[in-house]
C-alpha cells in the first residue's frame, strides 16, 4: 500500500468517511406476508448509513456522503443522522429526485425477512463525481467502502473507484465490505469484475464467506484470501458464520477468531455492518487485527438480537459490558 504521509493541506475533521443510499425502512410490527400487514415502525436504513451510525455510536467522527429527495423521507433521514451525530455535511437535498423507501417483514426467529425496495430514480441513484468533495474526503482519515452504493448506477460506481484512488495516493487506508447486491447488477461478470477491482485498492476486505466463493471462484478461506493479498490487499477478513472469522495479512500472518454465541437471533440484517463498524474502529484506535475481529464479532452479535438494521448497534458502555458478558457465557441483549 501507499506509504505517502497523509498531508498537512486538509483540515483532519473525521476519523471515516463513507457514502451510499440511505432509504426509509417500514418494518412490519406482525408476522406474516407483507401484504397482510397493517401497521409498520419506521427506521432508516441502508450498509454505508449503519457503519457511519456504528462508529458515531463509538465516538467516532464519522461522515457520511449522500443524496436524499427533499421530501419527509428525507428530513426524516437527516433528523437520524444529526441524532446519531453524524457529520452530514455532504448530504445534498435533491428536489428533482424521491428518497427511496423499503417494506421489511417481521423477523423473530433468525430467518432473514422478506424486503421490497422502492428505491429506481431515487435521489441517491444520482451520486456521482458532483458528490466528491476533496476537502471533504481530504480530511477523514479512512474511507469505508460498500458495493451497494458501487452498484447503484455506473456513476455511483465511478465515485467510488475515484474516491478509492484518490484517497490511496494521499496515504488514507481503505475498508471494503463486498455487501453483494446481485439484482442491482446488469450481469454477475459485471458485479464480480467490478467489485473485485474496488477491493484490489483497499487496505482491508471483508468478504462473508458465500461473497468470497462468488467474487473468486476459491471456497476455502485461505484461498479466498490469497487471491486478494495478490493484488496488493494487506489483510483479507472473511466472515465464516457460526465459526467466526478467518484472517490473513500480507505479512503472512494468519488465524481464526471464535464467534461469539447468541442465544436469541432475532432479526440477521445489519450484521455484517455491526461486524465492519468493529474491526475499522479497532484497526483506528491500533488495535492488531485480530482483537479488532473479536470487536467485529461482538458488535455482529449485537445486531443480530434486534429488529432493525443498526438499532444493536452499540455504545461504549454496551460494547464493553457485552465483551465482558460473552467470556462468562452466551451473550444475550
Amino acid at each position: 500500500m501507499s506509504s505517502n504521509p497523509i498531508p498537512t493541506d486538509y483540515d483532519q475533521t473525521l476519523d471515516v468517511v463513507t457514502f451510499g443510499e440511505a432509504m426509509a425502512m417500514f418494518v412490519a410490527t406482525a408476522g406474516g406476508e407483507l401484504h397482510t400487514v397493517s401497521q409498520y415502525v419506521r427506521r432508516a436504513a441502508g450498509a454505508e448509513l449503519n457503519v457511519a451510525i456504528g462508529l458515531a455510536r463509538l465516538g467516532l467522527k464519522s461522515g457520511w456522503v449522500s443524496r436524499l429527495g427533499n421530501d419527509s423521507f428525507g428530513r426524516f433521514i437527516l433528523d437520524t443522522l444529526d441524532a446519531e451525530q453524524v457529520d452530514r455535511r455532504a448530504v445534498t437535498l435533491d428536489a428533482a429526485y424521491p428518497t427511496g423507501f423499503q417494506l421489511k417483514s417481521k423477523a423473530e426467529d433468525g430467518t432473514d425477512p422478506t424486503v421490497e425496495y422502492f428505491r429506481k430514480g431515487s435521489a441517491a441513484s444520482r451520486l456521482s463525481m458532483a458528490d466528491f468533495d476533496e476537502q471533504y474526503f481530504g480530511g477523514a482519515r479512512h474511507l469505508h467502502l460498500s458495493g451497494v452504493a458501487a452498484a447503484l448506477s455506473p456513476e455511483s460506481y465511478q465515485l467510488a473507484a475515484h474516491a478509492a484512488q484518490w484517497m490511496r495516493q494521499r496515504g488514507k487506508t481503505i475498508s471494503f465490505d463486498p455487501n453483494l447486491r446481485p439484482v442491482l447488477w446488469r450481469s454477475r461478470e459485471e458485479m464480480v469484475s467490478r467489485l473485485n477491482a474496488l477491493a484490489f485498492s483497499a487496505d482491508y476486505v471483508l468478504p462473508g464467506i458465500k461473497e468470497g466463493l462468488i467474487l473468486t471462484g476459491h471456497e476455502s478461506p485461505e484461498a479466498i484470501a490469497d487471491f486478494y493479498l495478490a493484488h496488493g490487499v494487506r489483510a483479507v477478513v472473511i466472515k465464516t458464520g457460526a465459526d467466526g472469522a478467518y484472517y490473513k495479512t500480507d505479512a503472512g500472518a494468519e488465524g481464526v477468531v471464535p464467534a461469539v454465541r447468541v442465544v436469541n437471533v432475532v432479526d440477521t440484517v445489519g450484521a455484517g455492518d455491526g461486524f465492519a463498524v468493529g474491526v475499522v474502529s479497532a484497526l483506528l484506535e491500533g488495535l492488531t487485527l485480530d482483537k479488532a475481529i473479536v470487536r467485529g464479532n461482538h458488535i455482529g452479535a449485537l445486531a443480530i438480537q434486534v429488529i432493525g438494521d443498526s438499532e444493536g448497534l452499540p455504545d461504549r458502555r454496551q460494547l464493553a459490558r457485552a465483551m465482558a458478558d460473552s467470556t462468562a457465557g452466551a451473550l444475550t441483549a
